[in-house]
Formats: C-alpha cells, structure tokens, sequence
C-alpha cells in the first residue's frame, strides 16, 4: 500500500494536508448528469453540500458543463450562469467550505474563484483553453491537470493506445512542465478515468496507478459510479455505489491522494479503513 506523500494544498489561505487522503463531493450544476442522483436544483445543491460536508468531504466540485458521452455543447455564459449562483449560495451558509471548480474555461474558472472558489478541476488538462495554463498560475489556486484527448464530443472515438500507462504518463509531463514553468503551485493529477479511454483501459491505468507517482504529485481519482463500473457489473449507474467503493479502495491502495465521489460517507469510510492497513 502507497502512503500519501505529505503535501499540502494552499486553498485560499487554508493548508490542507494529503497525508490521508480527501475526499471531493461531487455537486452538479447540470441538467443533464449522467448519474441522475446528482440533477437538482439550488436549494437541494445546499442541502446536499451539508450533508457532504458534515460526512467528511473535504472539498466540493462544482461543474456546470456536462461530459457525458452525446451532452451538448453549451457557451461559456450559460456555464459561468449555473455555477457561479450554486458557490454564491454553498459559500453563504458555509463559509469554510473549499470549492472547486469542474471547468475546462479560463474564464469560467477565473469568475468561480473572484466569487469564491478554491480550485480548479480541469477536464481537458489546458488542450481546450488554451489560456488556462497563464490564468491558474495568475489566480495561485490548486489546479487539477485532468488527462484528455479530443473534447467531451469526440473523446470516445479517440481511445486508441498502444500502451494506455506509458502514452497518458507521457501525455501528461508536458503540460505539467508547462504549469511548472509558469509558476503554478499545487497541480494535482488525475488520469482522466472514461475520459478517451475504455472500461479495459480504466482498469490497466487503475492497475498501474502508482506509476503516476514518478511525478511527485497528489493524485486525484474519479471512478465514482462510472461506466466501467456499471457495465462491468451489468447494472446502472444507480445500482454502482458498491463497485464504486470497491475501486476506490483500490485506488487508496495504490496511492490516490484525493477520491472525487458522488457518495462522501461511503469514500471517507474506504479513506478510515485503508490507513489501518500496513504492508511490509
């Protein structure tokens, strides 16, 4: 088992420490999610941004931008239009709460963290903005630099590989070169789990997670309640919470820093019992 390394994340003044692992509460502001649990509006958002907060999660991702395989492409205003009022209303009643930001828009990101945001998760890792990269190292949050080929239309009809963990790993260290670069403080990785990748190749890049340690930063991991999950088990999104936990232990077990989730109590518990566990 892969202990975190002891890293901290500034967010907003606030050190957090990675040395056990967080956990991200998922909070759509979306129509159209895949996992119908997470389609509500902003009074239910707040109420369940509570009930994550009080269950342990650490941090809470906003994302206004659907990516499910066939969502609609909408514009940067309508984006900025349905999240920035979901943090306005989180930060109201909870003012400690971190917030990320699920945007792959620069400008969107830079609005989310003028009204409050902590962080920002960036699906497309800087390929669909390209002046992301210039506006996280100018706001000095954490960012999430997301492993993707295409965007969230064609994505799928671009999995091809000859070896899934080299070519991400590869694909990956230059923009996290580029980041470094620019000064950016506390990147954080995550290998893009169904993002331009087949349920195979999630699991070959789950098997072999601890490889992304080479690069000596948190890695944050999103399999919560995923396809690879449900079609695997041939049940539904619905039906994913037990396989979701059972992957997520394994992440822990290979050296995930951060667990992005749908269901908060379920990861914190994998998060509990995982550290108690000790291998010579």
């Amino acid at each position: 088992m892969f202990k975190s390394t002891k890293k901290t994340l500034n967010c907003r003044g606030r050190l957090v420490d990675l040395t056990t692992p967080a956990v991200m509460g998922i909070l759509n502001a979306t129509p159209d999610s895949f996992f119908a649990g997470s389609r509500i509006g902003l009074d239910e958002t707040v109420a369940t941004a509570e009930t994550m907060l009080t269950e342990g999660a650490t941090f809470l991702d906003i994302g206004g931008y659907s990516t499910r395989p066939g969502a609609a492409d909408i514009s940067p205003a309508e984006e900025a239009d349905r999240v920035l009022p979901v943090i306005e209303a989180i930060l109201d009643s909870f003012p400690e709460a971190l917030i990320s930001v699920d945007t792959f828009r620069a400008s969107v990101a830079r609005q989310a963290v003028e009204t409050g945001a902590a962080m920002i998760n960036d699906i497309g890792g800087g390929t669909l903005d390209t002046a992301m990269f210039e506006t996280v190292a100018q706001l000095g949050v954490p960012y999430v630099l997301m492993h993707m080929r295409g965007t969230p239309q064609t994505m799928q009809s671009l999995a091809t590989y000859q070896n899934i963990v080299t070519e991400v790993i590869d694909e990956m260290a230059t923009p996290l070169a580029r980041l470094r670069a620019l000064g950016a403080k506390d990147i954080i990785l995550d290998p893009g789990f169904g993002f331009a990748k087949t349920p195979a190749q999630n699991f070959s890049l789950l098997s072999q997670l601890e490889s992304f340690r080479q690069f000596d930063e948190p890695l944050l991991v999103g399999l919560s309640r995923k396809t690879t999950i449900w079609k695997t088990l041939n049940i539904t999104a619905e039906e994913a919470l037990n396989g979701t936990t059972v992957l997520n232990t394994v992440a822990l077990m290979k050296g995930a820093s951060i667990l992005r989730v749908h269901d908060v109590r379920e990861a914190v518990e994998a998060v509990k019992l995982t550290q108690n566990l000790t291998f010579f």
